[in-house]
């Protein structure tokens, strides 16, 4: 009976000391793919690459802007720009992104929006060994250096060069004419930054939307905003005073009317694209705004 009861415990201590073992090499095969996954995320390959694949229309512009158009073999919904970018097929959308269909298609460099593309399915492709460039250009400064990052796998370095080159002299420039006119005010022309009605959204001051009207001497009435999206409440703008509404996607007539009777502000649309996608094309959406703010600055 003693004898038997010995090798019980001794089994069961075996059968707990496999269980540690088995845990303890489980934790260790979790912990090297993690790092393997890490490693392939964040350490660029600097090659000239021949497959790439974009997944947000932003990261589409950048592409084509640093040389990598005709390396393109698949995008997201909406790239539409440039033309070219239309015939690519389509890989991702606002429902995710088509993993087995990237593999099928070998890319050799995925170009992958930080804020909008979801992160699982990239931590897939990245352990499986497909680098990834991450977009996430909040500034007009970020955006010239993702373009000087992207001249590592071009095959045409010097057109990232010279686009990074004219995003940064054209924003100064525009800053130089625009940036300082709110000095000569009493108080900065406060702007909300209006995205959607239902909900109703806007953007704090770690945007490049931000950014863009800073730079042509507006005010961000939500810059202090904890979140780069936040989404707000009527009472929450009411209480914080716009004194001028900026919009995209929207008819201007449709918000004015979305906010009587208790205001009645001037709204400027800007283009939607030139607005919302983090690019070489956003100084387009400043140069068509900085000087409708001008007016208005004028006026105190």
């Amino acid at each position: 009976m003693n004898s038997k009861i010995i090798v019980a415990s001794i089994l069961a201590k075996y059968q707990q000391a496999t269980e540690i073992l088995n845990w303890f090499l489980g934790c260790l095969y979790y912990f090297f793919i993690g790092l393997l996954g890490y490693w392939l995320i964040a350490l660029p390959v600097y090659a000239a690459v021949e497959r790439v694949i974009s997944l947000a229309p932003s990261t589409t512009e950048l592409a084509y802007a640093a040389g990598l158009g005709e390396k393109l073999v698949a995008a997201s919904d909406f790239s539409d720009y440039p033309a070219a970018a239309n015939k690519l097929e389509r890989v991702a959308s606002w429902q995710g992104i088509n993993v087995e269909r990237i593999l099928a298609l070998k890319p050799d460099l995925i170009l992958a929006w930080r804020g909008g593309n979801p992160q699982r399915p990239l931590d897939q492709l990245a352990v499986l060994g497909i680098p990834i460039f991450y977009s996430d250009a909040r500034s007009f400064e970020q955006i010239a250096q993702e373009l000087e990052k992207l001249t590592a796998y071009s095959p045409y370095p010097d057109r990232a060069r010279q686009a990074a080159a004219h995003i940064r002299q054209r924003s100064a420039a525009l800053y130089r004419q625009y940036g300082h006119q709110s000095v000569h005010r009493s108080s900065p022309l406060r702007i909300l930054i209006q995205l959607g009605t239902q909900p109703l959204f806007t953007s704090s001051a770690d945007t490049l939307q931000n950014e863009i009207i800073s730079l042509c001497g507006g005010e961000n009435i939500f810059a202090d905003s904890r979140v780069p999206w936040p989404q707000i409440s009527r009472e929450q703008v009411l209480r914080r005073q716009p004194q001028l509404i900026v919009i995209t996607g929207q008819s201007a007539a449709h918000v004015k009317n979305f906010w009587l009777p208790q205001l009645k502000l001037p709204v400027i649309a800007l283009n939607e694209d030139w607005f919302n996608r983090a690019g070489p094309r956003s100084l387009l959406a400043a140069e068509q705004l900085c000087p409708q703010l001008a007016v208005f600055l004028a006026q105190e």
